[in-house]
């Protein structure tokens, strides 16, 4: 299922940050009372009345030609052109600016829809002066305070209205949806192709929900697969060419819909830190995961082996113990006959559920292998255990109290169902619940 992007758009030190992380309930961005500190569009995941959104965060937009703001400019620019919503907003102290104005008229252009808050409105005393806003010509302004969390609510209970129906084309459960992330050059297209060309069994193109996508449909050996497409923008040229950062938001949007991510490294550069952060969206999206090395064919074996590039991707993604490795050239397709077979693992584990009295004798003998330690006087019960969902593998422990129950206890459960049962590129989520 896509979510809904909302991005917060407005003009320098009218506390976009302040209520970025207000939403998330993070302090993720920089706050700093001083303008321009915020230089990038920064991502996360809120949620308000059930539903799941991506929020942006952007840099303010300011008048004038330096090249900072020039660049500010662009990510906002890219920000607007593929939210769903947008959020405006102003200085409640500070009436409305020219810079105000200006942004107002970029917004105008967008043909999004446009929820006008009017921020630092910290006394309800004040909300009779915010009228003047209505001149900017986006309805009603909402007043809001970041600064104590008033007016987040009424603020969100209009966005959500207007969020469009998301969802990916009628889901076929018998074919394996797959996308490439990574940062810019590591080879995201040159592996699409390369996958493909080598197949030679395309069957079709089919249009995406993702709007400027195209999804691939191809099969092989009887499986079918659908490869999602993330490379490269199709408006702006140079913008999009020269903003790195618009690459994290055609990750979400591609992450949303994949049953598979693969998270592409390339070989010559190293692991960076933006893959990191790349792959940790991945990862907290649930999805079935697998690190791909490209570029491989331009390393010297002798020089660093297989062995000792493995390692050094396991120190850094210390967090996807579980995704497995595959190394290739998309140029000269070296290894490139590797890949499916590892999707195929992935995408089964991810898929997979296993029955309950199966489950309930490998937690069973867990606990008589490493009995649960007592804390504050209580020792932990756990009656049973059950698989509650699929994609990824989620389970339930019914216990006598959650709160006994230690991350570290629950990391050895995790430990143990991988052993028994694989679940080979795939994170598994273990939630305690109170036996009623």
């Amino acid at each position: 299922m896509q979510k809904p992007i909302v991005a917060i758009v407005g003009r320098p030190n009218v506390g976009k940050s302040t209520i970025f992380n207000r939403l998330v309930g993070e302090r993720i961005s920089i706050v700093e009372d001083k303008p321009g500190v915020t230089r990038d569009r920064i991502y996360a995941q809120a949620e308000w009345l059930a539903t799941t959104f991506h929020l942006i965060d952007t840099g303010g937009i300011e008048i004038g030609d330096e090249p900072l703001l020039e660049l500010v400019r662009q990510q906002a620019e890219i920000a607007i052109d593929e939210a769903h919503v947008i959020i405006f907003m102003v200085n409640g102290k500070e009436g409305i600016t020219a810079a105000d104005e200006e942004v107002a008229k970029l917004l105008y252009k967008s043909n999004k829809p446009v929820v006008l808050a009017v921020n630092k409105i910290d006394n309800p005393e004040l909300q009779s002066e915010i009228y003047e806003y209505y001149s900017l010509g986006f309805g009603e302004p909402y007043p809001i305070s970041g600064a104590h969390g008033r007016g987040l609510g009424d603020l969100l209970d209009e966005v959500v209205k207007h969020f469009p129906t998301l969802s990916r084309n009628e889901k076929d459960d018998d074919i394996i949806y797959f996308s490439l992330i990574g940062r810019p050059n590591v080879g995201k297209s040159s592996l699409v192709n390369s996958i493909l060309n080598e197949e030679r069994v395309i069957v079709s193109d089919i249009e995406g929900t993702t709007r400027d996508a195209i999804d691939s449909y191809f099969k092989k050996d009887d499986q079918e697969y659908t490869i999602i497409d993330t490379a490269g923008m199709r408006k702006r040229g140079k913008v999009y060419e020269t903003t790195e950062k618009y690459s994290v938001l055609r990750a979400l949007k591609a992450i949303d819909r994949s049953d598979v991510v693969l998270v592409l490294i390339d070989a010559e550069t190293g692991i960076r830190e933006q893959d990191k952060r790349i792959a940790g969206y991945a990862h907290d999206a649930g999805r079935g995961i697998i690190i791909v090395v490209n570029k491989w064919d331009t390393i010297d074996s002798k020089e660093q082996s297989m062995k000792t590039f493995e390692d050094d991707i396991r120190k850094h993604f210390q967090f996807l113990d579980y995704a497995p490795i595959v190394f290739l050239s998309a140029k000269t397709k070296k290894r490139i006959h590797t890949l499916l077979p590892v999707i195929n693992v992935v995408g089964e584990n991810h898929a997979k559920r296993i029955p309950t009295n199966v489950l309930n004798d490998v937690i069973m003998d867990a606990i008589a292998i490493s009995p649960p330690s007592t804390m504050k006087g209580k020792r932990l019960k756990i009656l049973y255990a059950t698989q509650v969902s699929v994609q990824p593998p989620s389970f339930v422990i019914f216990v006598n109290d959650p709160e006994l129950v230690h991350f570290t206890y629950k990391r050895f459960l995790e430990n143990r169902i991988r052993e028994s049962f694989g679940f080979l590129g795939t994170p598994i989520n273990i939630f305690a619940r109170r036996r009623q």
